[in-house]
């Protein structure tokens, strides 16, 4: 199960990063793609509007220097259809100067070229009377102007130029955003992001606010290359928001496969509790088990001792020595009843089937009659027994019965408890509408691993793998559940090897 669910999560995680290296590498190209139709458009726009500016210049007559016509005519004769074609072309050149207020560089000398391009076929008839009805000659005139200027020549001139141009009268920072902004929506890419470009690695004015280089989430490209295709020109864009940007892609699937993920380990964390529980259980129930054996074998063993014995016709006649002996067995018969009656308590108790009926009575009236219970195995001990009555107002709803046995529960546990000095402190006290019994021992104590499992079922202290002390490990269970039952609260403060002290609050009437 352990190896099923670490490779689970293994492969969770290799796909979630797998994932995400995807999404990261698409959001990249992504981006590379926009910023390179940006500045292809930005370069091409400049350029457009530097052709469109000399093209005006040379369409205007005063700046033409002079101009040459130059002539091309050929003919050829078909003697086979009677027609002879005649192609002829007139190139007409003109040179203009461009003066030097326009540029900045010195004057420069263009020229202007157009061409008129006349086909004619003229048919060979043999009579007039053809001639009359058939047109003599097809004749076809087209005039156009030739590439209006050198663009090879003048892109050099627009790199040349373009050099000594500041930055910002090249382009608008706002159209330049707006043009980035269109492109990156169409590539699906909608995050904010700002942009900035640097001349020769130091930050220019064209800018959209505050920008700074973030590693990882800053993209970089050259605009404006020159005819050597270098730049010193380089734009950046930033995306503050890039990473949630790309988990936002597939936070539908991480969602889920960290929704199932989590409940698999749940699953497998409560499985494996379940397990250690049921072990637990499982060893609780065998100790228990082993524990009431040896509380039964005892009575059990008296009392067969005890019929053996009233067998004896030495003692089947002597009346005292039998009631002696029958006392015995009632005794013993009595002590294993009350183990049983406690194991149905507390089964009744878990079943909620315990009907505890409720009167006023007083607390140092069932604490003096539980005394009483116990007195007498403290006289054999040689212990010390200390009252220390303190309440004034002592009336509770309770149950007699089941609050003297809680009473005798805690006090019992204080003497089985107390192997060397039997010490027990009995004190009451009024707070807030509620009275506070404290019942002390310095027996042995508890350590804290101890104390957090004293209120459970069939648990008990050991020493070693045998427990040191007879008992089901039910008493305190079933303190704290009466106790509950009377809407009061049950607390116990211990420190090994000093003693401990059990304190019950109940409310007053």
């Amino acid at each position: 199960m352990s190896f099923a669910l670490i490779g689970t999560i293994l492969v969770q995680i290799s796909w979630i990063r797998n994932s995400i290296q995807s999404l990261e590498t698409q959001f990249s190209s992504d981006v590379y793609k926009a910023m390179d139709v940006v500045n292809r458009s930005v370069e091409n726009k400049e350029l457009m509007d530097f052709y469109i500016k000399y093209s005006n210049l040379s369409k205007n007559q005063r700046y033409a220097t002079e101009a040459e016509i130059q002539s091309i005519i050929f003919e050829q004769i078909d003697t086979t259809n009677n027609e002879k074609f005649t192609y002829a072309r007139t190139i007409l050149e003109q040179k203009y100067k461009v003066p030097t207020d326009l540029l900045l560089e010195d004057s420069l000398t263009l020229k202007r070229t157009f061409s008129k391009r006349d086909i004619m076929v003229t048919k060979q008839y043999v009579n007039n009377d053809d001639l009359k009805n058939l047109p003599s000659e097809e004749k076809q005139s087209r005039f156009e102007e030739l590439t209006s200027l050198d663009k090879d020549f003048l892109k050099d001139l627009y790199y040349e130029n373009s050099k000594k141009i500041p930055l910002h009268f090249r382009i608008n920072a706002g159209k330049l955003q707006d043009k980035l902004n269109f492109q990156l929506h169409s590539m699906g890419i909608t995050t904010p992001f700002k942009f900035a470009i640097y001349d020769n690695g130091k930050l220019t004015s064209v800018k959209s606010g505050l920008f700074s280089l973030k590693k990882g989430k800053t993209y970089q490209l050259p605009i404006f290359i020159g005819n050597e295709g270098q730049s010193n020109y380089q734009l950046y864009i930033n995306f503050p928001d890039k990473t949630s940007f790309i988990l936002s892609g597939i936070a539908k699937n991480l969602i889920l496969s960290i929704f199932f993920t989590l409940i698999i380990i749940g699953v497998f964390a409560a499985t494996l509790f379940q397990l250690k529980k049921q072990k637990q259980i499982s060893e609780i129930k065998t100790d228990f088990i082993n524990n009431m054996t040896h509380e039964f074998k005892t009575p059990i063993a008296t009392i067969n001792l005890a019929l053996d014995a009233i067998k004896n016709p030495k003692v089947i006649k002597d009346e005292e020595r039998i009631l002696n002996y029958v006392n015995m067995i009632r005794e013993e018969n009595k002590r294993m009843h009350a183990q049983v009656e406690t194991v149905l308590r507390i089964s009744k108790l878990d079943k909620n089937q315990l009907k505890i009926d409720k009167e006023a009575v007083d607390i140092h009236e069932i604490l003096e009659s539980a005394l009483s219970h116990v007195k007498l195995m403290i006289d054999n001990k040689q212990g010390h027994l200390k009252l220390d009555f303190q309440a004034i107002q002592t009336d509770v709803l309770g149950n007699v019965f089941h609050l003297t046995n809680v009473f005798i529960n805690v006090l019992d546990n204080a003497i089985k408890y107390s192997p060397e000095i039997l010490d027990v402190t009995v004190k009451t006290e009024n707070i807030t509408n509620a009275i506070l019994i404290h019942i002390q021992d310095k027996g042995m104590g508890m350590n804290k691993t101890v104390l957090k499992h004293i209120f459970d079922e069939f648990y008990r202290e050991e020493t070693g793998n045998v427990h040191n002390v007879k008992g089901h490990g039910l008493g305190l269970s079933y303190v704290k559940k009466i106790i509950e039952l009377h809407q009061g609260k049950v607390m116990a403060e211990s420190e090994k090897g000093k003693g401990s002290t059990f304190t019950i609050k109940l409310n007053l009437i």
